[in-house]
This record gives C-alpha cells, sequence and structure tokens, in this order.
C-alpha cells in the first residue's frame, strides 16, 4: 500500500489550497529554498546525473537514522525544475525507504500541476521521482 510521507503530504496540501498562477508562484518558491549542497558533496565526484530529465539534474542519496536524505544540484537558470527537486529533498526527508519506493507515480496530480505546466515539465517530475525510487532500493540494498 502506498503511502504518502507526512511532510510531503503538506506540501501537496500546500499547492492544493492555491489556484492557477499562484501554483506557479509556489513552486518558484520552493526553487529558491533549495538548500545548498553541504561542502562534502560534489556533483563531478559523488553525486549522481538522473539522464532522463533534459535539465542536469544531481542527486546524492544517504540512509539517515532509518530515514531518505536526499541532496539536490539544479541550476537556478531551471526553476521549475528545481522547485520540484526541492520539493522531493524537503517532502522525502526522514521517510522511510519502503515510503520512498511505494510513493505513488502520480502523486503530484493531487497539487494540480498540470494546470500551469506543460506535459514535458510534468515528465521530469516522473523521471526524478523514478530515479529516487532506484536510489532508496540501491539504500536499502545497502543496509540490509
Amino acid at each position: 500500500m502506498s503511502e504518502i510521507p507526512a511532510r510531503l503530504q503538506e506540501i501537496i496540501d500546500e499547492f492544493g489550497w492555491v489556484e492557477g498562477q499562484e501554483k506557479l508562484e509556489l513552486l518558484l518558491e520552493y526553487a529558491g529554498k533549495m538548500p545548498p549542497l553541504p561542502d562534502w558533496l560534489n556533483r563531478d565526484t559523488t553525486m549522481e546525473q538522473i539522464h532522463e530529465c533534459m535539465t542536469p539534474v544531481f542527486v546524492y542519496a544517504e540512509l539517515e537514522n532509518g530515514g531518505m536524505a536526499f541532496y539536490f544540484d539544479v541550476a537556478p537558470q531551471s526553476p521549475t525544475v528545481r522547485g520540484y527537486a526541492a520539493i522531493l529533498g524537503e517532502g522525502l526527508r526522514g521517510a522511510r525507504p519502503e515510503q520512498v519506493i511505494n510513493l505513488p507515480a502520480n502523486f503530484y496530480q493531487a497539487m494540480g500541476l498540470e494546470k500551469v505546466l506543460s506535459m514535458q515539465r510534468l515528465r521530469g517530475i516522473d523521471s526524478i521521482v523514478s530515479y529516487l525510487k532506484h536510489l532508496a532500493r540501491k539504500c536499502l540494498a545497502e543496509s540490509g
């Protein structure tokens, strides 16, 4: 059974409360709030690129105290994709790997983003989520 982590559900609900262009503005707010990478992470040596995305998206995943942590590097010139990554990084922080693996692929539909974004941009969310599920499986295998 799929279960959306509590913080991600809060973000989904937050998007559900706003209408039209406000959804895009909220997505851009999240893009602006993306935390900088920790000093020990480097796009070239310690992060993996999500090649399915047209925009260069780099991610690093780790298991911290039984929960996932995802770190993203997305150029500020790609605010929409940066916004997705920020939402997923924040919304999935601390989620068990099983929660990430079982995250419904269409969870973002409840956010209403299809009303303000093109299908191509929405496929970017799919690509990122699929890759995060891959990384969660990998972390689970390495910890078990």
